[in-house]
């Protein structure tokens, strides 16, 4: 069956606990989740993150999520991962997901940078001997050595990520899904990393990306999806015309 992900009319409501009306003016401006917010009989509160997406995307599709800060671009590719679950509505994802967002997930910071490669790999679906195959080529890009054999505790941040972002690259999915552009270490690394994320997007048969960038958006897409407070408002090819509406709200 072609890869395919198809949104047809998808809610996705968050519940806001410890926080009524009443105070509900107070606190708005510091939550992190974007949409509508709402309150319930009895004064409780919810988000409204999604309402009534429908999108159909297919083999082909470079697609760019535009919209403001709180628009649901991170909540849409999460949906899309399965990471949240609709309130209603239905998603149908026919293809391997490779979720190219919360790369620490799932980080055992006891367990050496090895054991948490096999960890990675199984969180993004891959079999115990696809891992073996990919696990000598995660250690070179990594540059991690004998770091590899050490409780990750024992990592910079930058190490960390290091050892994350080569899991997540090493597959081929056939559906990639992307939160802004990738930044993985220093500037030597960056470069290879840049090069390794252009060459996934090839490999790739489908690939969402959310982004603030214009530049990004023209030279990775070939469609764009416009949101505005959690609403798909305009979907269609990348054209100038189409951006300078979408980035000038």
């Amino acid at each position: 069956m072609p890869v395919h992900i198809r949104l047809d009319d998808v809610h996705v409501r968050f519940q806001v606990f410890g926080l009524h009306g009443r105070s509900l003016k107070k606190t708005a401006l510091k939550l992190t989740t974007g949409g509508r917010i709402g309150t319930e009989p009895g004064g409780r509160v919810h988000i409204d993150a999604l309402r009534g997406v429908t999108l159909d995307l297919g083999e082909g599709d470079r697609v760019g999520l535009i919209g403001h800060n709180g628009a649901g671009k991170s909540t849409l590719l999460r949906t899309m991962a399965g990471i949240y679950e609709p309130t209603s509505g239905r998603v149908q994802v026919q293809g391997r997901v490779s979720p190219m967002f919360d790369l620490m997930l799932g980080i055992d910071p006891d367990a050496t940078g090895r054991e948490n490669l096999r960890l990675r790999g199984l969180l993004l679906g891959l079999t115990p001997g696809e891992i073996e195959e990919y696990a000598a080529e995660i250690g070179d890009f990594s540059g991690l050595g004998e770091y590899l054999d050490l409780p990750v505790k024992a990592y910079s941040s930058g190490m960390l990520l290091r050892l994350m972002f080569a899991v997540a690259t090493a597959i081929s999915p056939e559906i990639l899904l992307l939160d802004e552009w990738i930044t993985a270490g220093d500037a030597a690394f960056m470069e290879r990393a840049e090069k390794r994320v252009n060459a996934l997007i090839d490999r790739a048969s489908l690939m969402v990306i959310a982004s603030h960038s214009r530049d990004l958006i023209e030279r990775l897409c070939n469609k764009v999806a416009v949101l505005e407070h959690g609403r798909v408002v305009e979907f269609g090819p990348v054209t100038p015309a189409l951006l300078d509406r979408a980035l000038a709200a």
